[in-house]
C-alpha cells in the first residue's frame, strides 16, 4: 500500500471564516456542544482547522456504539476535538490514542479527564495524523478532518497489524464513493481501490444542522472492516490500472487504452520488467497490438470501466501480468 501524504498546516495555509465556510474539503466535524450557530467558537478560532462541532449527543454515542467495542480494546481516535467522543470511547474500552493537530482543543480535552480515572487510559499525540508514529490499536474511531480522507483511508488500510474496525465521518459525496457498487453513478476508483482491501458499508447519514455552526455539506458515517489476510494483490499495480481505466469511467476499456501517452508507458514498464527478467526484448516490438489483444482476448476490450466488478478488474490486471505488462 502507498504511504499516505498530506501537508501539515501552517499560517500561510490559513483560509478565512468566509472561505472556510464555503470550502467543502475543509470540514472537520468534532464532537464538541456548547456554541451557538452560526457563529465563531468563543473559546477556539474553530475555523483555522476548518472545524464544525457536533451537538447532537446521540449521533455520537451511535459512532461509538457501532464499533463493538471490547474492555480490551485499544483505540485511535482521529480528530477528538474537546472529547464528546473520547469520553464516551474511554467507558467502554481499555486506552484510547486520541490525534489532535490543535494544540487548544488537545489541552481542553486534557483538562476534561484531569484527575478522574479515564486520565490514566488516555494519550494525545499532538500533530498531523498522516504524519504521526502511529501505535498498535484495535478499533479506530474518526470524525474525520475532510482535507485527509484519502489519506486517512489508505494509511489506515496499510497499517500492520490489521486493525479490527474503523467508524469514520467523512463528507457524504466520499462517503458514498466508498460503498459505491460497480455500475452506479459513484463507482469509482476510490470505490474499487478500498473495497479490494475491506468491506465498507453505510451506518447513517449526519445532516449539517447537527453541527454548529452548520456546514454547508451533509455527512455520513462509514464502517470499515479490513480484510485479514489481505488480498495478495500489489496495490500500485492495482492502481495502476484503475487510474488508467476509471480516467474516462464511461468509455469503451479499448478506447481508454489507446488514449495519449498510456501505450508508451506500458512499453516503458514492459521494457523495465524484461530487464529485471533477463528476456530479449525484440526491436519490433508492436506494444499497442500487444495491449488490443490483451484486451481482445479477456473479453473487456468493449466493457466500460463503470461497470466492471472487482473480480473484472482482478482478471484484467492478471491478463496483463501475464505478458509481462505491469502499472507500476
Amino acid at each position: 500500500m502507498p504511504r499516505a501524504t498530506s501537508g501539515r498546516f501552517s499560517r500561510t495555509h490559513q483560509s478565512s471564516i468566509k472561505s472556510a465556510a464555503a470550502s467543502s474539503s475543509s470540514k472537520n466535524h468534532n464532537a464538541n456542544e456548547g456554541t451557538s450557530a452560526g457563529v465563531r467558537n468563543p473559546i477556539f478560532n474553530t475555523e483555522r482547522f476548518g472545524q464544525h462541532i457536533l451537538k447532537n449527543p446521540q449521533i455520537a454515542q451511535t459512532i461509538v456504539d457501532k464499533a463493538n467495542l471490547r474492555p480490551t480494546d485499544k483505540v485511535l481516535e482521529v480528530g477528538p476535538g474537546t472529547g464528546n467522543l473520547t469520553v464516551k470511547i474511554l467507558e467502554k474500552a481499555k486506552s484510547v490514542t486520541a490525534v489532535e493537530m490543535d494544540p487548544r482543543m488537545a489541552a481542553e480535552l486534557t483538562k476534561r479527564v484531569q484527575g478522574k480515572p479515564e486520565q490514566r487510559k488516555l494519550d494525545i499525540i499532538i500533530g498531523d495524523f498522516v504524519k504521526a508514529d502511529l501505535p498498535y490499536f484495535d478499533v479506530c474511531i474518526s470524525n474525520t478532518p475532510y482535507q485527509i480522507s484519502s489519506p486517512l483511508v489508505f494509511r489506515l488500510l496499510s497499517h500492520r497489524p490489521i486493525f479490527r474496525v474503523a467508524v469514520l465521518m467523512f463528507q457524504r459525496e466520499f462517503a458514498m464513493r466508498l460503498v459505491a457498487r460497480p455500475g452506479t453513478e459513484l463507482w469509482s476508483r476510490l470505490s474499487a481501490n478500498v473495497q479490494l482491501y475491506s468491506k465498507v458499508d453505510l451506518v447513517m447519514h449526519v445532516g449539517k444542522n447537527n453541527f454548529r455552526p452548520a456546514p454547508q455539506v451533509e455527512s455520513s458515517v462509514v464502517r470499515l472492516v479490513p480484510l485479514d489476510p489481505p488480498p495478495p494483490i500489489k496495490f500500485e499495480e492495482f492502481d495502476g490500472l484503475g487510474r488508467i481505466i476509471f480516467s474516462r469511467r464511461n468509455k469503451m476499456v479499448h478506447a481508454t487504452f489507446m488514449a495519449k501517452g498510456v501505450i508508451e508507458m506500458l512499453e516503458q514498464n514492459w521494457r523495465t520488467w524484461c530487464s529485471t527478467q533477463n528476456k530479449m526484448i525484440d526491436d519490433d516490438t508492436n506494444m499497442k497490438g500487444k495491449v488490443e489483444e490483451v484486451l481482445s482476448s479477456s473479453g473487456y476490450s468493449e466493457q466500460r470501466a463503470a461497470k466492471m466488478t472487482l473480480d473484472d478488474l482482478l482478471k484484467l490486471l492478471s491478463a496483463f501480468h501475464d505478458e509481462g505488462i505491469h502499472f507500476a
